[in-house]
């Protein structure tokens, strides 16, 4: 069984909410990427709608390399179950879009487990690995991750 679990989160200052934010952006325009070429490798017969880039190189600076591949994944996931839905006459559309640069995009992520501390108690705190390039930026430490409050 799979499960999910969803955390409304408090940053606790502008420039954790501005890292928050960025950090959310960058899930989802790897999403998009992801989901846009599997919809140009479905609509060609030439191609593999599995077969995609390597997205690490690009993202894994701000996500981290886990998170990158949780994304992938997930994505990953949907176009099976879509696929799965479409021999079976009932898929209702492909995996979509998580909003766009200009609409702005929906905010969200997805971060494998491994990735993610939490701390229950008087109060909550979800710590999540960021990629090296955001963690040099926002001066955290090389094992450091980002704390939020929940």
């Amino acid at each position: 069984m799979k499960r999910t679990n969803e955390f409304v989160v408090v940053p606790q200052s502008n420039e954790d909410e501005e890292l928050l934010r960025r950090l959310l952006d960058a899930s989802a325009a790897l999403w998009n990427e992801i989901n846009y070429e599997r919809r140009r490798n479905y609509t060609n017969p030439d191609a593999d709608v599995w077969n995609i880039e390597e997205y690490r190189g690009r993202y894994g600076g701000t996500l981290g390399a886990s998170t990158v591949q949780q994304i992938e994944r997930k994505n990953r996931e949907a176009w099976k179950s879509f696929v799965s839905l479409k021999e079976k006459c009932e898929a209702n559309g492909k995996p979509s879009y998580w909003g766009n640069e200009d609409d702005g995009r929906e905010l969200r992520t997805s971060i494998r487990i491994t990735s993610v501390t939490v701390e229950c108690g008087g109060y909550s705190r979800l710590e999540i690995l960021v990629g090296q390039d955001l963690k040099d930026e926002y001066g955290l430490e090389y094992r450091e991750r980002f704390r939020l409050e929940g």
